[in-house]
Order: C-alpha cells, then sequence, then structure tokens
C-alpha cells in the first residue's frame, strides 16, 4: 500500500464503499481502510435477519440490488456489496485500523505498522461496534448479550430482552418462536410506536396473551447467574434467568471521533458539528459520512438516507483541490 492519497476513508460499510465509489468516478487518489471485513456491520448482523428497507433503497453506487422479496435478507446483501466491490475494483485495504490521525500540511493516519498520508479523510465508521450499555451490576457476565445472532442457543432457555424498538420486538418473538420461556422488561409503559408495521401487532398479541411476559416502566437492577433482579412499578422483582439480550442499542465511537478533534452540537444528541451542505467537520478537509451523522439519534439515519454522502462530500473535495 503507498503511503500518500488524495482522500483516505475510514471505514469499509455501505456510506464507506460509496465514498470510494464516488472517488473512484472523480478520479482521486483514495483508500479505504476497513479494521476488520468488508460491511463489517450487516456481517455481524443476526444470521437470518431480513432489512426493513426495501433492497431499492439500499442500492448505492448506480448498481442495481436483486433480491427475492422485496426486502432483502442479510445473505443478499452481504453478496450485493461484494458483488459492487469487485465491479469498481474498489481500493480497500483490511485489518487496519486507525490508531490515531495527527495533522501537519496533511493528515497523518497511524495504521498497523504504518502511516499513511492523506489530503482529506472521510470518517465512516458507523456505530455497531459500540453498544449503549446499561451500566448495571452483572451486565459483564458470559450471560449478557449485547448482539444477537441465531434463535438457536436459547431453546428452552429462559431469556429476558431489553429494549422495546424493531430489534428487540424482534428477538423476542424469534426465540419464543423457538421454545425459549421470553420476558421483555420495558423502560416506559408501551412498546416503541414505530416498530414496523408487521411486528408490532404480533409482540402485542403474544403479550396480552401471556405467551410472552412484558414488564413496563420497569429497568434491570441488577444481574445475576441464576437471576436477574428487576426494579418494576410495584417494587423489586426476582426472576430466574439463563440470557440477557440487551437490545438496548448502539452509540458512535466517541473516543475516536473527539481525538480527531470533531465538536459536537450538543451534549445529548452529540451530533458532529458539520457544514449541511458539505458534511465537512470543523476540521478543515475532515468530513463525516453515514449513520453517525445522527450522533445518538441512531434511528434517524439508515443506509436508505446516507448514500448520496459519498457523491456530496466527494463534489465538495473536487471543488477545493480546483481552487488550488
Amino acid at each position: 500500500m503507498q503511503n500518500l492519497y488524495d482522500l483516505t476513508i475510514i471505514g469499509a460499510g455501505p456510506a464507506g464503499i460509496a465514498c470510494g465509489i464516488a472517488a473512484q468516478k472523480a478520479g482521486l487518489n483514495y483508500v479505504i481502510l476497513e479494521k476488520e471485513y468488508l460491511v463489517n456491520s450487516l456481517y455481524n448482523f443476526p444470521v437470518n435477519m431480513t432489512f426493513f428497507s426495501t433492497s431499492q433503497k439500499l442500492e448505492i453506487g448506480d448498481t442495481p440490488f436483486i433480491s427475492h422479496n422485496e426486502k432483502p435478507t442479510r445473505k443478499e446483501a452481504l453478496e450485493y456489496y461484494r458483488r459492487i466491490v469487485r465491479s469498481y475494483n474498489l481500493n480497500i485495504e483490511y485489518g487496519c485500523k486507525v490508531e490515531s490521525v495527527s495533522q501537519t500540511e496533511t493528515f497523518n493516519l497511524k495504521c498497523k505498522d504504518q502511516t499513511i498520508s492523506s489530503d482529506f479523510v472521510i470518517v465512516a465508521t458507523g456505530y455497531y461496534d459500540n453498544p449503549r450499555t446499561m451500566g448495571v451490576e452483572g451486565e459483564s457476565l458470559n450471560k449478557v448479550k449485547h448482539y444477537y445472532d441465531d434463535a438457536h442457543p436459547y431453546i428452552g432457555k429462559k431469556v429476558l430482552v431489553v429494549g422495546a424498538a424493531n430489534s428487540a420486538c424482534d428477538v423476542a418473538l424469534e426465540t419464543w418462536q423457538k421454545d425459549a420461556d421470553v420476558t421483555m422488561v420495558i423502560r416506559k409503559n408501551h412498546l416503541y410506536p414505530k416498530v414496523k408495521y408487521w411486528i408490532l401487532p404480533n409482540i402485542q398479541n403474544r403479550i396480552e396473551e401471556g405467551s410472552i411476559k412484558a414488564y413496563f416502566n420497569s429497568t434491570i437492577q441488577r444481574i445475576e447467574e441464576k437471576h436477574v433482579v428487576l426494579k418494576t412499578e410495584n417494587g423489586n422483582v426476582r426472576i430466574e434467568n439463563d440470557f440477557v439480550l440487551a437490545m438496548t442499542g448502539y452509540k458512535p465511537d466517541y473516543n475516536f471521533l473527539e481525538s480527531l478533534g470533531i465538536s459536537f452540537e450538543n451534549n445529548t444528541v452529540k451530533k458532529p458539528l458539520l457544514n449541511t451542505s458539505s458534511l465537512e467537520s470543523n476540521i478543515e478537509n475532515l468530513y463525516v459520512a453515514g449513520v453517525i451523522v445522527s450522533g445518538m439519534n441512531t434511528s434517524e439515519l439508515f443506509i436508505e438516507n446516507t448514500r448520496h454522502h459519498g457523491q456530496k462530500i466527494v463534489s465538495d473535495i473536487v471543488k477545493k483541490k480546483r481552487k488550488g
């Protein structure tokens, strides 16, 4: 790998790929640095997951995404993005975690045992690597999972699902259908009202009939090896438990973003402070792309409404280069 580029893109998810395609079409000398696998977040999604978006809304690089059904599966999405990378022959360096970024006349990115220099940088790191922890005693036990893969390990087990949004409802239903004894703990007095229309009635019916138990207005007080203590509106309740599936969401890697010098709009939502027309941060020539643009509002942006970020950013970079 060479050491000097016009543009370095951090992250090979859909947003990073879209940025790479835009850079290639614009004739920029670029590299995409990925610390793990291509579309790593999608790779770590549940094995049998079906997207909420249609295949058409997941398309990038003017490349059609043909799936068997309107809403594609994880397997189909992985194949689609692999095909795009092959088709465009994108310049991606895998296993290259950016450890630090400094700035002299250019950006200097330390990766592996080398330093890569770049005039422009796009951060497209997503947020799936960083679960929102609950901050309760026992959360570090092996029985607590912040990622869900497949229902099979939970057959015949007592499972507590934490959360009330799409992922939590989906996980509760799937594990219950595979004969897990499922309980949900929900902080508010209702499920998230924007749960997908084909999921919401099903989970509501299962709760109403008692097939899936639910504690509303409740939180986890403590996690033990064989039990979980819940704080409910009627006092503490201790229930038997084998696994806790904490579908509490994810957040951007703020330690990394702050190390770059990026500023944020406020301390609650913590959206990166950006030029809305170019997505340039408060650091000149440093851009942010993809879902991390929404900060902690992770239900605001998805692949379908960030896939244009690459073109927007690269257009701004090309303008700057023309001005010299």
